[in-house]
């Protein structure tokens, strides 16, 4: 195990930034995921780390060793391929230990490392098959069991979950989970896929065009989005975003939006008070968004609005409702599958005021900052 220090990475294509002065600390053991959208720069930098990729600027350091110009085949890291990059004409058994091999390993030592992995992984009696011979969630243990019995300090994995089904993929981040619990290696795992990042990892970087937006736990980004990129990328279905303005009523701050007068919670509203007239950007999550007949209204802060149904999604055990607002606004929110919900129906719903974001619209940022605080 090693922790990971990244200082000012940046890799360029030409005159195309990949990754700007990019700054990341991993702790020795920890779980993080590289998470984005396709282009972002994750698998760039991780194949920086890795050594497949030259360094045009800043310093990679590993367990307090320089590797910024070290060659790959200095590093005692592994990497698990988005391909697996298995060998077609090997069996199972010669491809998880091809590495161990290739370091001249005594034969007996071989033997053991090969009987602990293949138990671990579930791989007993697949030895002697060859790769197209065992299914994709098979192949993808043994991938996973070529790189663990390196024993590397930092076991690198470029989505390599995105070839397998639902149903395997469910599997496959629990066996994920296990392993890294069983054997405490520092991960960093690259996906775009939010609910694997979500699911796995003890921390989160997301980025997006060669830098990192926010670097935090999954409860962190999801209840504290430090930007709108972060508010809109995190979560599914997909926050809602209001234009709004800052005002008071009475005695009470919120924003006034299309779709009516937003309380916030005493705390948060003392502290905008002062920003009265300002224009925000209001994000809501459609969990955050409640049904007047499923779940009733208990604080001041709720704000009763009435919406037109537009569109309904089934997603299983609940259903996803688009509503138009009388201003024409299009509001998302969750409802459980109690009663058919059909378009064309009239139907209030209250916003819990204490899950409201404002965000700079110039700045995209939250105002209240990455803590809840301004």
């Amino acid at each position: 195990m090693a922790d990971v220090v990244l200082k000012s990475l940046t890799k360029k294509y030409g005159n195309h930034v990949v990754v700007d002065h990019l700054n990341l600390a991993i702790k020795e053991g920890e779980f993080v995921t590289l998470l984005g959208p396709s282009g972002c720069g994750k698998t760039t930098l991780l194949r920086m780390i890795a050594g497949l990729e030259k360094v045009d600027g800043g310093e990679i350091v590993i367990g307090g060793k320089r590797y910024t110009a070290l060659p790959a085949q200095k590093r005692n890291l592994a990497m698990v391929f988005q391909s697996y990059a298995l060998f077609p004409h090997m069996s199972i058994r010669n491809n998880i230990i091809f590495g161990l091999r290739l370091k001249r390993i005594a034969p007996i030592k071989i033997e053991q490392k090969l009987t602990w992995i293949v138990n671990m992984l579930h791989l007993k009696g697949l030895e002697d098959r060859l790769p197209k011979q065992v299914s994709g969630g098979q192949r993808q243990r043994v991938a996973l069991a070529r790189a663990l019995v390196l024993d590397p300090d930092v076991l690198l994995l470029d989505e390599p979950l995105s070839n397998l089904d639902a149903a395997l993929r469910e599997t496959a981040i629990e066996e994920l989970k296990n392993i890294h619990r069983k054997v405490g290696k520092t991960i960093i795992y690259v996906t775009h896929n939010q609910i694997e990042a979500m699911t796995m990892s003890e921390r989160i970087a997301l980025l997006n065009n060669g830098i990192i937006e926010q670097y935090e736990t999954p409860k962190q980004l999801y209840d504290h989005p430090a930007t709108m990129f972060t508010a809109e990328f995190i979560g599914s279905p997909p926050m809602n975003f209001f234009t709004g303005e800052i005002s008071i009523e009475g005695r009470t701050a919120g924003v006034k939006t299309s779709i009516g007068f937003l309380r916030l919670n005493k705390d948060r509203s003392r502290r905008i008070i002062s920003m009265a007239g300002r224009k925000v950007t209001v994000g809501i999550r459609p969990h955050n968004i409640y049904y007047v007949e499923h779940v009733a209204q208990r604080r001041y802060t709720d704000a009763n609005i009435e919406l037109v149904i537009e569109l309904v999604e089934n997603m299983g055990d609940r259903s996803l409702i688009v509503g138009k607002s009388s201003g024409g606004t299009l509001v998302r929110f969750m409802v459980t599958r109690e009663e058919e919900f059909l378009p064309g129906r009239t139907m209030h719903v209250f916003i819990d005021g204490r899950s409201l974001h404002l965000f700079d619209p110039l700045l995209k940022l939250n105002i209240f900052g990455q803590d809840g605080t301004i």
